[in-house]
């Protein structure tokens, strides 16, 4: 499906946007990274964050621009100070080359996102079926809207010691994204909200088909959730994409336990340093 004119132009500035690529070398919001918990910790930097993030205050870097500096946004790496979405161009060109070609083989369902913080990648998913005017799929926006859950460590020893549940940064609240969806005249109908931990969500949710499911919950628990919960409506040729498999061994493992256990052999295939996917052929 060729992306030319103005609906290929469209769709590159709601990336550029959402992403803000365009701001990639200037005043950067500081990212709590997976892995530096026991400096975070030891320095009360934790604290520190979560304390100004309460009262609205940001801590925030103004660095000269390097040559790293769009490669990294292009890559996810550091979160955006005013973008939508921590993911980067790479694995947004991913949602759309995906959506896209679920279009051109009419592959039937909805699409999702678990975890979605200020809504970009859905907000992207929307604007995709709003550029190829499509009315008869909706976008799921799956999250607690309050952050991430303390880990279940006896259930789920994989995400024993996991802190993100403490980032008051990672707490978007439901209006806050609804807004985001508005500021882009992409909020009607096709968008369906499902507030609540995964676990008490997903189970029930009024979702009959999917054509691309996007787990983005950073945790075993929450993406193993996803795949229980949504791998099974995942159409044949649809997509399924796991935002953490490079950046967090637990979710890279909930990933190679679903598959192990449901023989699902298609290969995975990587679009940056941390995403990957793969299209279901059985």
């Amino acid at each position: 499906m060729e992306n030319k004119g103005l609906k290929g132009a469209y769709l590159d500035l709601m990336r550029d946007h959402l992403t803000d690529i365009h701001n990639a070398g200037k005043t950067q919001l500081t990212p709590y990274a997976p892995g530096q918990g026991v400096f975070y910790k030891r320095w009360g930097i934790n604290y520190l964050v979560n304390l100004l993030a309460k009262k609205q205050f940001k801590i925030i870097s103004d660095n000269a621009p390097n040559s790293k500096d769009i490669e990294n946004r292009s890559n996810g790496i550091g979160w955006p100070l005013n973008g939508y979405t921590m993911i980067g161009t790479k694995r947004m060109d991913n949602i759309r080359k995906c959506v896209e070609d679920i279009l051109e083989n009419d592959v039937p369902g909805d699409l999702i996102e678990t975890g979605v913080w200020r809504g970009g990648a859905c907000i992207y998913m929307r604007a995709i079926l709003e550029a190829h005017a499509v009315k008869n799929r909706n976008v799921w926006v799956a999250d607690s809207f309050q952050g991430l859950p303390k880990p279940n460590e006896d259930e789920y020893p994989e995400d024993a010691g996991d802190d993100l549940y403490t980032v008051e940064q990672l707490r978007v609240s439901k209006e806050d994204v609804e807004e985001n969806f508005r500021r882009f005249n992409l909020l009607n109908d096709q968008v369906k909200f499902l507030k609540g931990w995964f676990k008490d969500t997903l189970p029930n949710a009024p979702i009959d088909k999917i054509a691309l499911a996007r787990l983005d919950g950073d945790m075993y628990e929450s993406t193993m959730d996803g795949l229980i919960n949504l791998y099974p409506k995942l159409s044949i040729g649809g997509y399924m994409i796991i935002d953490d498999y490079g950046a967090i061994p637990a979710c890279a493992k909930a990933v190679s336990d679903y598959r192990d256990k449901n023989g699902i052999t298609e290969e995975i295939k990587e679009i940056d340093w941390s995403g990957r996917y793969w299209k279901r052929e059985k």
